[in-house]
């Protein structure tokens, strides 16, 4: 009896280890996965310790927040997964020129899906701002719509950048705006196509000619992309146009 008692024990020392060896590799794995990230270029920081006259950006310790003298709308933005938030800098700067405050939600390991809440108490913060506008970048457009269909009545419109709502708008008054380049490497095209029919009915659609998806932010060419035959910067005035324009 005593035997068997040990060899129980034994095996489930045996069990316990082996259990306690794989949660440990998969934090290992997950923090090496997570501190991976795509680093903004020193192009992109530019825009934020330079930014235009007229336009303040500053850091709260959680956000980044373009501010323009005048604001006339608020447009609230999740940045893609790992990627740093500085990285968004070009396009928020020069939205912010055209009057529009722009709050980036700094995400935990860069990541929005840790944080779909982020843009929760936004909008009180800015009583005078009547106008607002929500979206992102890939992943963080995914959990911005997300956001925005539990608060559809703080919105005017949704704003996706190589991203898809699986969330479904189409019964809803809000805008929407949907942003893609054509060389797009990473956006699964399947899915984008699928969920088109998620947007309110009216929706436009921009393919960005020569795009790809790593130039809406400014951080370098982000693995699986595309060949894109347009520069970064020429993406990024063609994005803010289009953005300005849907706003207005």
């Amino acid at each position: 009896m005593k035997r068997i008692r040990d060899k129980f024990t034994r095996k489930r020392i045996i069990i316990i280890a082996i259990i306690h060896v794989v949660v440990i590799a998969s934090i290992i794995r997950f923090f090496t996965y997570v501190n991976n990230y795509y680093e903004a270029t020193d192009h992109a920081k530019n825009y934020i310790e330079h930014p235009a006259e007229g336009v303040t950006v500053r850091h709260d310790g959680r956000n980044i927040i373009y501010e323009p003298e005048n604001p006339r709308a608020g447009f609230i933005f999740y940045p893609g997964a790992l990627v740093q938030t500085e990285a968004y800098a070009p396009v928020l700067e020069k939205i912010a020129e055209n009057g529009i405050e722009v709050i980036e939600i700094g995400m935990p390991h860069y990541i929005a899906i840790f944080k779909a809440n982020g843009a929760r108490g936004i909008i009180d913060d800015y009583p005078e701002i009547e106008d607002w506008y929500i979206g992102g970048h890939s992943l963080g457009g995914a959990m911005a719509n997300m956001y925005a269909k539990v608060h559809v009545e703080d919105f005017k419109g949704i704003i996706l950048m190589a991203s898809f709502s699986i969330n479904d708008f189409s019964d809803t008054d809000l805008k929407a705006l949907s942003l893609r380049g054509s060389e797009d490497g990473v956006l699964k095209m399947d899915k984008y196509e699928e969920n088109l029919k998620n947007l309110p009915k009216d929706y436009k659609e921009v393919v960005i000619q020569g795009g790809c998806h790593s130039y809406f932010g400014d951080y370098g060419i982000q693995d699986g992309d595309g060949n894109p035959t347009i520069t970064c910067e020429e993406q990024t005035d063609i994005v803010v146009d289009e953005i300005v324009k849907f706003i207005e």
